[in-house]
């Protein structure tokens, strides 16, 4: 799994304005509460407001805004926006990509990753992040201890 920072800034930044909903916030309000630069942000924020996800206004009250209800927005939903897919193989999507021999079931192996990660990143919304409660099934993958040590220091490894 590989995060870019614009892809964590997307999903920081609308979590600011779903923790400020219906409210609007400014670029520089949501940079400086998140630590992102102000001249990235904006590129996001538009890159955001394309995809319809958020509103802007002009003015004394103006701002960004969420154009959805928080909890009608998914993590996958906001990431999808600066990244595509969520998953790719060599810039394919798992289930085009062909292997020869027997490295041909390794396609399954990619397809079913996918759907793992796509399974969480669904099912936490914009709202989940700010309430701080997530869905139970999230919840418990979050508390397994294994899940907070990097794949290098599991045992056997």
């Amino acid at each position: 799994m590989r995060i870019t920072a614009r892809v964590d800034y997307a999903v920081r930044a609308a979590v600011e304005l779903a923790a400020a909903a219906p409210g609007a916030l400014t670029c520089d309000r949501i940079a400086a509460a998140q630590g992102i630069p102000s001249r990235f942000l904006q590129s996001i924020l538009g890159d955001l407001q394309h995809a319809r996800l958020v509103t802007s206004q002009r003015g004394r009250e103006g701002g960004y805004r969420l154009a959805l209800p928080p909890e009608e927005v998914s993590i996958a939903r906001v990431m999808r926006v600066e990244q595509g897919f969520l998953a790719e193989v060599h810039g394919q999507r798992p289930e085009d990509v062909e292997y020869p021999g027997t490295a041909a079931p390794l396609a399954g192996v990619w397809v079913a990753a996918r759907e793992a990660y796509r399974r969480v990143l669904e099912e936490v919304t914009l709202a989940d992040v700010v309430a701080g409660k997530l869905p139970a099934p999230v919840a418990e993958l979050a508390a397994l201890e294994a899940a907070w040590r990097s794949f290098s220091d599991q045992p056997g490894e």
